[in-house]
């Protein structure tokens, strides 16, 4: 499908933002609790309002808060969510990140701002950041209560092209997962790797992921450096391009030659099922799609304008 030609009027960033209210919100899903800091705009409401949700293994206080903030700020009721089993959360085995569990928390999570006084529940829109990008695609595809969907340095699975990267590894990897959960069911021990590190095997071997995660810049003291060896039982074969056909909804990509998979981004658009904006900015790389107001200001700009025009 070919970008929309629709133009978009952009906010432009301003140092004077509104004031807004924070609150700690808890629910439940499968019985494990929630933990969510929900953003709320001055002025009366009912808003509209956004679930966002942020990278692997990520937490409430890092790339989703920010987003989470700035568009609160723009205007929208927001919902920044620590996943079941990392942060603030409940649920085992500790940093489980699975995709089918994130999905049923970020259907939940509408739940809640769907019965919020503040919100109007007929304008909700979901943002994704990285991989929470693609597992937003899920749920943007089966929820019709979402009116619009941001993805934001998006990297959008493919099942079989994780295969292709993988080559002979891939199966030893699904394997290795599969050992682990029998351990957790049998014996309660989750066995993990690092998340980030700069040797050794670790779930994200980028050296800016580390510069990230693994120092001061980002390793916030509710995030823990580790992934359940298990996960990769449910991440290596999910496949978020199954859903673009099914996204019906607005959707506006934000992404960067620079940023994480920019051709899995390409292949995403092209297969959406509805109209498409595309963002394409210069970055650094991905990690600054996190952190650096230079990347996160302008994208909710953008994002901001494109909800309001959609939902």
């Amino acid at each position: 499908m070919e970008p929309s030609t629709r133009s978009i009027r952009a906010r432009s960033a301003s140092s004077h933002r509104p004031h807004m209210s924070t609150e700690r919100v808890v629910f439940e899903v499968d019985g494990d609790s929630v933990v969510g800091r929900l953003f709320l705009p001055e002025g009366a409401g009912p808003h509209p309002a956004i679930v966002i949700d942020g990278p692997m293994t990520s937490v409430k206080e890092q790339a989703s808060g920010n987003y989470a903030r700035a568009l609160a700020a723009r205007g929208f009721v927001t919902l920044a969510i620590d996943h079941r089993f990392f942060g603030e959360s409940g649920g085992r085995a500790r940093q489980y990140e699975s995709p089918p569990k994130k999905i049923e928390d970020l259907h939940r999570a509408l739940d809640v701002l769907a019965a919020r006084p503040e919100v109007d529940a007929t304008r909700l829109a979901v943002v994704g950041v990285c991989a929470g990008a693609g597992y937003a695609a899920s749920v943007v595809a089966g929820d019709a209560r979402v009116k619009a969907f941001g993805a934001v340095a998006g990297f959008f699975h493919d099942a079989a092209q994780q295969r292709a990267w993988m080559g002979e590894s891939y199966d030893r990897a699904l394997a290795e997962a599969h050992d682990a959960r029998r351990r957790f069911e049998q014996t309660g021990e989750v066995i993990t790797i690092p998340a980030v590190g700069r040797e050794g095997p670790v779930a994200m071997p980028l050296a800016e992921a580390f510069e990230y995660y693994g120092t001061p810049r980002g390793a916030v003291p509710s995030y823990v450096n580790a992934l359940a060896v298990m996960s990769r039982a449910d991440t290596l074969p999910y496949d978020a391009m199954s859903a673009a056909p099914r996204i019906r909804v607005p959707t506006l990509v934000v992404h960067s030659d620079h940023a994480l998979a920019p051709k899995l981004a390409q292949k995403f658009i092209a297969s959406l099922g509805g109209p498409v904006d595309v963002c394409w900015v210069e970055s650094k790389g991905q990690i600054d799609f996190y952190d650096d107001p230079a990347r996160i200001e302008p994208a909710c700009d953008r994002l901001a304008a494109f909800f309001t025009d959609c939902t």
